[in-house]
């Protein structure tokens, strides 16, 4: 096999989502070629482009070298279900525009939510009610800086947000 296409072959190792994948061998991480392994770290680093990528998926696939099946049952268990918030550095002050990023989160039913402290200070994510009162839907003890909290969003609607040591900052989850 040629370098080039060696390559772009471990694109495929590189994170993209496909329906499911799988292999003709044990996919461990013991059974994997080196070169594949490289590759994957070369397109992670950026030294490979997205079309090399996008090429070595397609060489595997048309090679039978992976199978693609589909039903729904791999579907659920193989799409992102999560997201994140960052609360970023300068959140805690009054006068920074530092809000929640991002500020109204939009998401699928059934996804877990990530809020991630990138702030100097402590956080807490506390759920309110359309009154502004805090309800015991999600409810996290204070974030120190580099800490995170999860939930995930079981029903639709909105959800307000906000922090109790920092009021002014709110925010919003959508549910579709």
């Amino acid at each position: 096999m040629e370098g080039r296409q060696k390559l772009g072959l471990l694109g495929l190792c590189g994170g993209l989502l496909l329906t499911s994948v799988i292999f003709y061998q044990s996919a461990s991480a013991e059974s994997l070629p080196e070169w594949i392994k490289n590759t994957a770290l070369w397109y992670g680093q950026g030294s490979i482009s997205e079309t090399e990528f996008l090429n070595a998926i397609k060489f595997l696939i048309e090679n039978d070298l992976i199978d693609l099946e589909e039903n729904e049952t791999d579907l659920a268990v193989t799409e992102n279900l999560s997201a994140r918030v960052i609360i970023p550095n300068g959140n805690f002050d009054i006068a920074n525009t530092g809000f929640y990023i991002p500020l109204n989160l939009e998401v699928d039913l059934g996804t877990t939510v990530e809020w991630v402290n990138d702030d100097s200070v402590p956080h807490t994510i506390q759920s309110q009610n359309s009154q502004g009162d805090i309800i015991g839907l999600f409810n996290s003890a204070p974030l120190l800086t580099g800490d995170s909290f999860e939930y995930t969003f079981d029903e639709s609607g909105v959800y307000n947000y906000f922090c109790s040591l920092h009021p002014w900052r709110i925010g919003i989850v959508t549910v579709r």
